[in-house]
């Protein structure tokens, strides 16, 4: 447990307990190898890609998580926290559109103290609002930057109501549902009053996996209490005339909510509560199951959202220890934000936390002792040593080159036909496109980009990150009768916003 003004060290050597992956999902890791284009015909110009004039879904948000970096950040200089905040919320920096805040289980039992998040309920049922100063911080910051989603998950509820008394390993008691559901509508009816109003609550995070090792929070939830529960909050907000909505069921991979989801959802009085499907990839999907997840969803007639991810490396999308600030990282991180929102059709992208300070040895170097956790990172041995500096990998600017321009609001439209080793996603919204690039060749890329439909006249902003570049203004490129082109710079991630007509600059 954490006190005001004391800082008690935490081990660096795992970012969140997960399963391991089987071999078998493992053979299907989508590898981020270096790739060379391969040389066009003699003569030849290679065909353009085509934009889809049909749109796909609609996005909701991008944003990332504020699970427990908080708990340190709370001991920061107001005036670090009050750059953080800019870093993630304003217009100049990430310009998040969702804020995942974590509403803590009081940490019983919980060996790593900053993952012990403080919940506010008393014993006696009362309550204590001055607790999880750090969790509430940054959450009025996410709501004074006029954050669009602000979404409340549990990793477990109040230990009292779990079947071993701990925030972690401990199931919910059935007979406790509803006091869990009048406790989550109490804390969502505080922060309104405070003037946040939380727009979603997840009810539980990763329901498959019990935590028992207790080095976070955590709390299983079988797929036939899943219902229960979401009914039980359901009806709890609508008896307030609470605005805010209910996201599940976040499955640790997307193989089981594929295969769990249908068997709770569909179960009587259950739907008309859940307002999104979420999931999270740590099964490093494949197409086809990144497919299966769109069926899914689509099948009770809800968006899905990919809530949850991190900790890839070594060249793969799949699981693994590694401290990566470099854009070789940043690429397999836009791979993955590419495949949940062109492949499986999720309306919202959200990145596990965005502050770490698992860097391992050297925070501006790769290392294997590290984790490809955070955004970015601080020093965990900040309490003793007074640094309080903040270490920027190019997966933070990787993010900004979605959450900056694809805006709430912006429809996907599906592209086919990209150069290999080329992955072209593209979001239509007002009177402008958005087309965002990863080119994970190591060379210069030649790109044609055909619009079969209401197509841009005038490219008005080309921005990149490359192993060289952060969020740079570069060439824009040329368009004429509907297609655009451009060549790619090596190992980069490039955002085009294109005009359809006279109008200039991306709005928020």
């Amino acid at each position: 447990m954490t006190t005001e003004g004391m800082h008690v060290s935490h081990p660096r050597s795992h970012p969140r307990k997960r399963f391991p992956l089987p071999a078998a999902a493992a053979a299907l890791a989508v590898t981020g190898a270096l790739l060379v284009s391969p040389p066009a015909s003699a003569g030849a110009a290679p065909p353009a890609a085509e934009v889809s004039p049909h749109a796909a879904q609609t996005i909701d948000d991008i944003g990332a998580s504020g699970a427990w970096w908080v708990n340190d950040l709370q001991h920061f200089d107001p005036k670090v926290q009050a750059r953080v905040a800019r870093l993630l919320f304003s217009r100049q920096g990430l310009d998040l559109s969702a804020y995942r805040y974590n509403i803590g289980g009081g940490g019983v039992g919980v060996t790593t103290p900053a993952r012990a998040a403080e919940d506010f309920a008393r014993a006696d049922g009362s309550y204590d609002w001055s607790k999880d100063d750090g969790g509430r911080t940054f959450l009025r910051y996410a709501a004074r930057y006029g954050v669009r989603d602000l979404i409340g998950f549990v990793n477990s509820a109040p230990a009292r109501w779990t079947t071993n008394g701990k925030s972690c390993g401990g199931q919910l008691k059935a007979e406790h549902e509803k006091d869990f559901a009048a406790y989550l509508a109490d804390v969502t009816d505080h922060f309104a009053r405070q003037g946040v109003r939380l727009d979603y609550i997840s009810p539980f995070n990763e329901p498959d996996n019990s935590f028992a090792d207790c080095g976070q929070e955590g709390m299983p939830v079988p797929v036939d209490q899943r219902d229960d529960i979401v009914r039980a909050l359901g009806a709890e907000q609508r008896a307030r005339h609470q605005k805010t909505s209910v996201i599940a069921d976040e499955s640790s991979r997307t193989t089981q909510f594929t295969s769990e989801v249908p068997r709770w959802i569909d179960q009587p009085g259950t739907a008309r509560y859940v307002s999104k499907l979420a999931h999270h990839t740590y099964d490093d999907p494949d197409d086809i199951q990144l497919g299966k997840v769109h069926e899914t969803a689509e099948s009770v007639g809800k968006a899905s959202w990919a809530t949850e991810i991190c900790c890839f490396g070594k060249g793969s999308t799949g699981w693994n220890q590694e401290y990566d600030p470099t854009i070789d990282n940043a690429l397999l991180m836009s791979r993955i934000v590419y495949k949940d929102l062109a492949v499986s059709h999720d309306s919202a992208f959200q990145w596990w936390v965005a502050l770490a300070d698992g860097y391992g040895d050297d925070p501006t170097t790769r290392n294997d002792q590290g984790w490809n956790d955070g955004l970015i990172y601080y020093d965990p041995d900040y309490a003793t040593n007074g640094d309080q500096k903040l270490y920027f990998t190019k997966r933070y600017y990787a993010l900004g080159q979605y959450s900056r321009f694809v805006r709430p609001g912006s429809v996907a439209h599906d592209v086919t036909g990209a150069p290999q080793g080329v992955e072209v996603s593209s979001y239509q919204r007002g009177g402008q496109w958005v087309i965002v690039v990863n080119n994970h060749n190591t060379t210069d890329t030649a790109l044609d980009l055909h619009f079969d439909g209401e197509a841009p006249v005038r490219a008005t902003q080309a921005v990149r990150t490359s192993a060289d570049e952060d969020w740079a203004k570069v060439a824009e490129p040329a368009v004429s009768d509907g297609t655009v082109s451009t060549t790619l710079a090596a190992r980069s991630i490039t955002t085009y916003v294109l005009d359809r007509s006279g109008s200039a600059g991306i709005k928020g």
